[in-house]
C-alpha cells in the first residue's frame, strides 16, 4: 500500500496536461500512485498520457474508458486506488511539488480528512490565495461549522486528502451525470468524519479557464436543476445522520443558498421554473433568524428572492 492514490479525470486538456502531470511524478513524496483516467478524450490527451506512462512505469497507472463525466471518473479511480489517502487533482490544474510531503505528519496519524489551500491562477499571470480557518482537529460537525461560517472554498474535492479507509467504509460517491458534484458530496463526506484537520499548507493551483465547466454558461437549467438533486439527497441524509440543531441549520442554509444564487444565472423562462421548484421544497423555511440582519434578509426573501440576493 502506498501513501497517496492521486485520481486524474482526463478529458481534453492536452493544453495543460503535461504542467498537471509534471506536478505528480516530482512530488518529494515518492511513497504514491497516479491514476490517470482518460475519460474519452478525443484530442491528444492520450498520447501525452502514455509518453508519462512509459517515462514513469511504476508511478503511473493508465486506465481509458467511454466518456461518462467527471464524477464518473473519479468513482472509477477511486476503485483502482490502493494507496492509504486519496486525492483528487484535476488535469487543468496542478500542486506543489512539496505538497503531500508537507501533509505527512497528518497522514501519519491516521487523519480521515486533511484540507489544504488553493491559489486561483488567471490567464493574465494573477494570483490569488485563499485562506480560510486553521485547526489542528475538530469532528465533523464542528468542522463543517467552522468551514461553512469562514471557508469560502469548503466544497472542491481537490482540497483534500481522504482516508481510503473512512471513504469507502462510507461508500461515498459522486453522483453520476450531474454538474455540481462536489457540492453533492464533501459537505456530507466533512459531516461523518470523526477527525479533520485544516492546514496552512498552500499547494494546489486552481487554473481560471474560459473554457472549463465552471465557466460555461450553456446548460444552466440543467446545472441548477443539478443543484435541486443534490440538495435532496442532502435532506434524506441529513436524517439519517446524527447531528445536532446547529448543524442541521447550517447544511441546509448553506445548500439553499448556492441554489438562491443560481437563479442569477438564469433567463425569465427558465427562472420561473427554477423558483417552483424552491418553493416547492419550501425552502425559505431553511433560512435562519440569529440576528437582525438575517430578520432583513428572510423577509426579503419571502417577498422577492432577487432583493434577498442584492443583499448577499
Amino acid at each position: 500500500m502506498c501513501k497517496v492514490s492521486i485520481i486524474v479525470p482526463v478529458y481534453n486538456t492536452q493544453k495543460y496536461l503535461e504542467k498537471c502531470l509534471d506536478s505528480l511524478v516530482n512530488q518529494t513524496m515518492k511513497d504514491i500512485e497516479i491514476i490517470v483516467v482518460n475519460d474519452g478524450s478525443i484530442d491528444h490527451s492520450e498520447d501525452i498520457i502514455k509518453k508519462y506512462e512509459e517515462n514513469y512505469p511504476t508511478m503511473i497507472k493508465y486506465f481509458k474508458k467511454n466518456n461518462g463525466g467527471l464524477s464518473d471518473s473519479r468513482n472509477f479511480g477511486v476503485k483502482k486506488a490502493t494507496g492509504k489517502y486519496l486525492a483528487f487533482v484535476d488535469s487543468d490544474d496542478y500542486i506543489d511539488i512539496n505538497l503531500f510531503s508537507n501533509l505527512e505528519e497528518y497522514i501519519k496519524k491516521d487523519v480521515e480528512l486533511i484540507k489544504y489551500k488553493t491559489i486561483k491562477i488567471y490567464e493574465d499571470g494573477r494570483q490569488e490565495k485563499f485562506a480560510g480557518p486553521v485547526f489542528k482537529q475538530k469532528n465533523g460537525q464542528e468542522a463543517f461549522n467552522e468551514l461553512y461560517s469562514k471557508d469560502t472554498l469548503l466544497e472542491p474535492a481537490w482540497l483534500y486528502l481522504y482516508k481510503r479507509e473512512f471513504w469507502n467504509k462510507n461508500n461515498f460517491k459522486f453522483t453520476p451525470n450531474t454538474y455540481h458534484e462536489d457540492f453533492g458530496l464533501i459537505p456530507l463526506i466533512i459531516l461523518q468524519a470523526k477527525i479533520i484537520v485544516s492546514t496552512d499548507v498552500y499547494g494546489y493551483y486552481y487554473i481560471q479557464r474560459q473554457n472549463s465547466i465552471i465557466t460555461d454558461k450553456s446548460k444552466t437549467l440543467k446545472k441548477a436543476n443539478d443543484l435541486l438533486i443534490h440538495y435532496d439527497n442532502m435532506i434524506k441524509k441529513v436524517n439519517e445522520l446524527n447531528l445536532n440543531k446547529k448543524t442541521k441549520e447550517n447544511i441546509k442554509i448553506y445548500y439553499t443558498n448556492a441554489i438562491l444564487l443560481k437563479t442569477k444565472e438564469l433567463q425569465k423562462k427558465e427562472y420561473k421554473i427554477y423558483i417552483k421548484q424552491i418553493k416547492k421544497r419550501k425552502m425559505v423555511k431553511n433560512i435562519k433568524v440569529r440576528n437582525l440582519k438575517q430578520l432583513v434578509k428572510k423577509v426579503l426573501l419571502l417577498i422577492n428572492i432577487k432583493l434577498y440576493l442584492k443583499l448577499r
